[in-house]
């Protein structure tokens, strides 16, 4: 059942990571486009997004920009039904004032060495949302998903202050255990 929860939660947390941010007056701008769009040629796609946010890390400010589009140069992705799907790409931005943190273009194929080649063969690279900072660095959320369902796999990107990078596969088994209330 919390399984369950967890994977109608995060559509709705990757909106409200998307779409948050500073109040008040700012003429930056959060868009995040869920509607998928059908081709003549019957190709499905997920519809161009973009999201920023700015924060905090150790003191100084950040600015992260992340934008998803779909790149028709992918190898597409079948499902049982028969329907053909555009794989995404992924820019991932972060600036520390006017300095170039951290810049990547991502495929699924990042998350190679923690997703299952199988699992790869048949999804798509679904999103990738600011989450938090940490003492170890500036966490995304991630996500790499058969198009369409709920089976995705949670992943977790770590961006270090010198903008090194680790990639982990988030184990919800142990985000359960820890709601659970201790006596």
């Amino acid at each position: 059942m919390r399984i369950l929860i967890y994977l109608l939660l995060l559509p709705l947390m990757v909106v409200v990571v998307a779409c948050g941010g500073k109040k008040g007056a700012s003429d930056k701008e959060s868009v995040l486009a869920t509607m998928d769009s059908v081709d003549a040629h019957g190709l499905q796609r997920m519809q161009t997004s973009k999201s920023e946010a700015d924060f905090k890390f150790k003191g100084k400010d950040y600015h992260s920009i992340v934008s998803r589009t779909p790149d028709e140069s992918l190898p597409h992705i079948k499902n049982e039904m028969g329907d053909t799907y555009v794989d995404n790409k992924i820019v991932l931005r972060l600036m520390r004032g006017n300095e170039k943190v951290f810049d990547k273009t991502f495929t699924k194929n990042d998350f190679s060495s923690v997703v299952d080649a199988k699992f790869l063969s048949n999804s798509i690279l679904e999103g990738i949302v600011y989450d938090k900072t940490t003492s170890q660095g500036i966490v995304y959320a991630a996500s790499v998903c058969y198009p369409q369902t709920d089976l995705y796999m949670p992943l977790s990107i770590t961006i270090t202050s010198d903008g090194k990078m680790n990639i982990k596969k988030v184990d919800m088994l142990e985000e359960e255990y820890d709601d659970i209330p201790s006596n």
